[in-house]
């Protein structure tokens, strides 16, 4: 239900060094473009605040942001926000930090994490046992140190009671977008995604930036006989082919495969054929001769495909990312 408070809704977003600055910045602008379509009527939506446990924070890319000292606030945020980026490994491992947002998230309204924030989070034992989202590139990872959060790859973000994930960078433009729905429903969330030229709720999920992005937490066991399939789409990709490759019985060959990346080996296979196709559509291919060097049966067994894992048409995906 919309939030009729007349008082500003306090968002603090935690950075760190080398903080991704998009992860900062992309819903700190969702809040304020909120503040700014509604400011002739008199109200002012939210407080944003970013801070830090270290002063000003030197972001990945170089640039600067002026932070306020995480330490001195007494008053409970009605949002806590913690972003991710490359500084996130050296974070996890600064337990001042570690226990400071454990501290805050106990007194916040909701908590939430954008890319690989989402570490942090797990690190501070806030995701046991709730569905989560990470960064495509950090899943294998998340999965092997924390397997007690129930990871979610595919999602762009997920909310889980009070707990809010996102998945890479601009994916927190999408969780803050949710998060002013939420407040103040739906025409004022449209009204800022316009503003912002971005989707109110982005088609498809994670998995059109990596079609093959379950298998990047799979068993190492099989990366070679993966890069070996990728190398030959176009080829009759069967079982028994598959097992001499991987140098295994067929039934050993079916029976590991399945315990080392919880996926049959068709499926596999299906999904590899899928990275190849979206990597040949965003080089401009038609999407005949993807069907075709890619070893999909037709462009219609393709677009199932497609449509399955990836929520979108190979029509739609190569109008979107093609170079």
């Amino acid at each position: 239900m919309p939030n009729t408070s007349s008082l500003p809704h306090r968002v603090e977003i935690l950075a760190f060094a080398n903080a991704q600055i998009l992860d900062v910045t992309g819903p700190a602008q969702v809040f304020a473009t909120a503040n700014d379509l509604t400011a002739a009527t008199g109200s002012h939506l939210y407080e944003i605040a970013l801070v830090s446990l270290g002063g000003d924070v030197v972001t990945s890319s170089g640039l600067v942001l002026r932070a306020e000292a995480a330490a001195t606030h007494a008053d409970a945020p009605g949002t806590l926000i913690v972003s991710g980026g490359d500084g996130v490994n050296a974070a996890r491992c600064d337990k001042a930090l570690i226990d400071w947002i454990r501290q805050r998230a106990a007194s916040a309204e909701r908590i939430a994490s954008v890319c690989s924030g989402a570490l942090l989070l797990a690190e501070a034992g806030l995701l046991d046992g709730r569905r989560a989202v990470t960064h495509w590139g950090r899943c294998a990872e998340m999965r092997a140190r924390y397997p007690s959060v129930l990871l979610e790859p595919d999602s762009i973000f997920i909310r889980d009671d009070a707990i809010w994930t996102s998945a890479g960078v601009t994916a927190g433009i999408d969780l803050a977008l949710a998060m002013l729905e939420a407040d103040h429903g739906r025409p004022l969330s449209l009204a800022v995604a316009r503003e912002l030229v971005v989707f109110l709720k982005r088609p498809g999920g994670q998995a059109q930036f990596s079609a093959a992005l379950s298998l990047q937490t799979a068993d190492e066991t099989f990366a070679d006989l993966h890069a070996w399939i990728a190398a030959h789409l176009d080829r009759d990709l069967t079982l028994t082919t598959l097992a001499a490759q991987a140098g295994m019985s067929l039934r050993t060959f079916c029976r590991r495969y399945r315990i080392g990346t919880g996926r049959t080996p068709a499926d596999g296979v299906e999904l590899i054929r899928l990275d190849g196709a979206r990597r040949l559509l965003e080089e401009g291919a038609s999407v005949t001769r993807t069907a075709a060097r890619c070893g999909f049966r037709s462009t219609e067994t393709m677009r199932r495909a497609f449509l399955r894992h990836m929520n979108v048409s190979p029509n739609s995906y190569r109008e979107r990312f093609r170079r």
